[in-house]
């Protein structure tokens, strides 16, 4: 039996980046003992909650060891970097016994300065964005690696963190279980008016939200020509948590703004598959909604100088604005506009996500992983 772990140890949003994949492999192959791993209750939980959309896959589901004092405070406060690295050292001997430990984040690399040298390290990265920080120097320490597509490929290839072997090309994880979920999907407005996503990132340094977002919830609550969802990146709110709810509790007497600082539903695409223009800032869930092209807006909240900036390649597919006066003018010529930018669009994700067909995309990560842990034995 090829044990293969699958442990979460930050937030929930990137859980669906990679658990289709250890249902694929738990499904298809076997030979293998698939563990999907926990720091919290809750987390574990929701984990459970996916997998019942995998029938047939036989993943084991384990809550990793915790003193009880930190568990409570990451499930107040959600996991700080303490959190992370205490869910990796408190459970060494646990993550020791597997050939194998994929993972969506790269904080788990300091298992091997921990002394855990077994287990192959992958690392499926969650999103797809075009920011430094999902092409950082330590992806080569990975064993191997999965990417949505060729841009991501060449950028890795150029700054030598892949080489071939150890890498696979086309799979977008997230993809395959949002489309198991989008089956029951309600409405989320009672009336036919254009919804715009307003999307901050959670950084205050590239963020819009610290400089502008108060003036952009307050735009939006007084007028009537659009629905507003306001579903910033997860992390914004995760530390802050009451501060979410009072701002649900400030405008839950607009029925055209829906508030969501934190829901799985800010997570899963219902968002961003429910809007009709894309408003934000640096946020990688710009790519997961311009699979079906549509207008975009990006808010330039810091001055920066972007068009020669690979970081910010992405701001090419909408209009920018520097300023919020701008901003009715550039909804109201959002629409018109687009064709200026549908061209661009589609051709920034058939870079972005290498896919043959709709089908998924997971149970080819699954053979994959597979083929190279039996290789590599």
């Amino acid at each position: 039996m090829m044990k293969i772990a699958f442990p979460y140890i930050a937030q929930p949003h990137q859980t669906l980046h990679s658990l289709p994949i250890a249902m694929e492999i738990a499904s298809r192959h076997a030979d293998t003992e698939v563990h999907v791993a926990c720091t919290t209750e809750a987390h574990l939980d929701y984990a459970k909650t996916l997998s019942a959309l995998y029938p047939q896959a036989r993943a084991r589901f384990d809550l990793l060891k915790m003193p009880q004092i930190l568990r409570r405070r990451i499930e107040i406060s959600g996991p700080g970097v303490l959190g992370k690295m205490a869910s990796l050292f408190f459970n060494r001997d646990y993550f020791s016994r597997f050939e194998a430990i994929v993972v969506p984040e790269r904080t788990s690399l300091y298992l091997r300065r921990m002394g855990i040298h077994k287990p192959r390290l992958i690392w499926t990265r969650h999103g797809a964005g075009d920011r430094a920080i999902g092409f950082a120097r330590d992806v080569k320490e990975f064993d191997f690696v999965l990417l949505s597509g060729k841009k991501i490929e060449e950028r890795l290839l150029s700054q030598g963190a892949i080489s071939p072997g150890r890498y696979y090309r086309g799979s977008y994880a997230k993809f395959d279980i949002v489309r198991k979920m989008a089956r029951s999907r309600p409405a989320l407005f009672d009336n036919d008016k254009p919804i715009v996503l307003y999307n901050p990132h959670f950084s205050s340094r590239l963020s819009s939200w610290p400089l502008m977002g108060e003036k952009v919830l307050q735009y939006f609550a007084n007028q009537d020509r659009y629905n507003l969802i306001f579903a910033p990146h997860y992390r914004l709110f995760d530390k802050y948590r009451q501060e979410g709810e009072q701002l649900v509790a400030r405008f839950a007497n607009h029925d055209h703004l829906l508030i969501d600082p934190g829901s799985p539903r800010s997570i899963d695409m219902t968002y961003t598959m429910a809007a009709d223009l894309y408003l934000g800032d640096v946020s990688s869930q710009v790519a997961e909604f311009l699979v079906r092209p549509r207008p975009c807006i990006f808010l330039n909240a810091h001055q920066v100088s972007w068009q020669s900036d690979r970081n910010y390649h992405f701001w090419n597919l909408g209009e920018v604005l520097d300023n919020l006066e701008e901003l009715p003018g550039a909804l109201a010529a959002a629409v018109t506009k687009h064709d200026d930018f549908l061209e661009a669009q589609r051709q920034y994700i058939l870079e972005t996500f290498e896919f043959n067909d709709d089908g998924p995309t997971a149970p080819g990560a699954a053979d994959a992983i597979v083929d190279y842990l039996r290789n590599a034995a």
